[in-house]
């Protein structure tokens, strides 16, 4: 069931998607501060495609597909939580990917309060973790307005400078 939120639907991607997440992971742009680049191929969009709707099926909540309330044919990008691997720690993790036409515009500050509430109030998860580049300027800046904090970093790219490590836990009453 599609979750609508003030300016955005989130929804599970469906198979008919692969051709939008190959263009928006496909895109160099969307890439900049990606160590591996933007997806080559097609195959690879299936494959992650397939992986998150893999999770979805056996945890009910993933990356979701993100449209506009007032375009929801048009696919503006992917985000959510799931778990990723911190090196040997598996966590998780926020995290999101917009098509440039989309950038600027508030909806990844959107999407992570929007992960964040149903991370802490519907699956009631005890913490969410957020991994960013050093010098990814705008992700540090959604997750510090989230309310994400600074809590480390992970060196997780031989040769690059470590990754930044946030955090968020889940509020206590």
């Amino acid at each position: 069931m599609p979750v609508i939120a003030s300016r955005l639907i989130y929804r599970q991607p469906q198979p008919e998607d692969v051709q939008r997440l190959f263009a928006i992971f496909g895109d160099p742009q969307t890439n900049l501060f990606n160590p591996a680049g933007p997806m080559t191929c097609l195959a690879d969009a299936q494959r992650l495609l397939n992986r998150w709707r893999e999770h979805w099926a056996a945890q009910g909540y993933g990356w979701w597909a993100i449209v506009l309330r007032d375009a929801p044919q048009q696919i503006i990008g992917f985000g959510g939580i799931a778990p990723l691997h911190y090196l040997t720690q598996q966590r998780i993790n926020l995290g999101y990917r917009f098509a440039v036409e989309a950038w600027g515009q508030g909806y990844a500050t959107e999407l992570g309060r929007d992960a964040l509430a149903l991370a802490f109030d519907t699956l009631d998860l005890p913490e969410v973790f957020g991994l960013v580049r050093p010098d990814h300027r705008m992700s540090i800046r959604v997750l510090e307005k989230i309310g994400m904090q600074r809590c480390g970093v992970l060196d997780d790219v031989p040769g690059e400078a470590p990754s930044v490590v946030f955090r968020a836990c889940r509020p206590t009453t």
